[in-house]
């Protein structure tokens, strides 16, 4: 939170800013306790060791604050400059991060343990399209009825897309049952795709 006084010596105005920071923020202002500090100028020039007081008056009178940047510096290193514009700036420059980063998207595909081989091929060209695009994929047998007592037919499929997948994917999380269903997921590895052409198909 941040708090703006205003006071009045003749006809001039003058500002102090205190600011309550949280544990994360670099203290600033009247929360620096250190006796002496390292003085840098709002345009990077080095002003030498002052004590707090001073270092304070020096900041206040070119209306900005005074904010300690090096904490466990013998003595601390303090800078001139206006926090409330370097806090947007910090911000901004996250946000700016943020909006960069790739989300990852995990898509599934199903299959059954009796898959045919037509089947498995036109899915798995699914999943390598998937792949492709930078998503995880979260492969799925689906067991139905007497299906349940043979989970080792399941695992076979997944381990033979696994092979099948091995240069271009990484297993995520090993087979797992769940239910009716087994798991098993897989991410893209990186570059894997960038000389191979899989032509664009319907999805299943």
């Amino acid at each position: 939170m941040r708090r703006e006084f205003f006071g009045i010596r003749g006809t001039k105005i003058r500002r102090k800013v205190c600011t309550i920071a949280k544990s994360d923020e670099p203290r600033i202002n009247e929360e620096i306790y250190a006796r002496t500090v390292r003085l840098i100028g709002v345009d990077g020039s080095q002003l030498g060791v002052f004590n707090i007081a001073d270092a304070r008056r020096v900041a206040e009178s070119q209306n900005l604050d005074l904010v300690e940047i090096a904490p466990n510096a013998d003595p601390p290193v303090c800078k001139v400059l206006d926090y409330a514009k370097y806090r947007y700036e910090q911000d901004r420059k996250a946000k700016a991060a943020r909006k960069k980063q790739s989300k990852v998207e995990i898509k599934e595909m199903k299959f059954r343990p009796k898959i045919d081989v037509g089947d498995y091929e036109t899915k798995k060209s699914h999943v390598m399209r998937f792949l492709k695009k930078g998503a995880k994929v979260k492969i799925t047998i689906m067991f139905r009825g007497r299906e349940m007592a043979h989970p080792e037919q399941g695992k076979m499929v997944l381990d033979r897309l696994a092979e099948d997948l091995k240069p271009f994917a990484n297993v995520e999380q090993q087979p797992l049952m769940e239910g009716r269903n087994m798991h098993m997921l897989v991410a893209p590895i990186k570059g894997a795709f960038d000389k191979i052409d899989i032509p664009e198909t319907s999805e299943e």
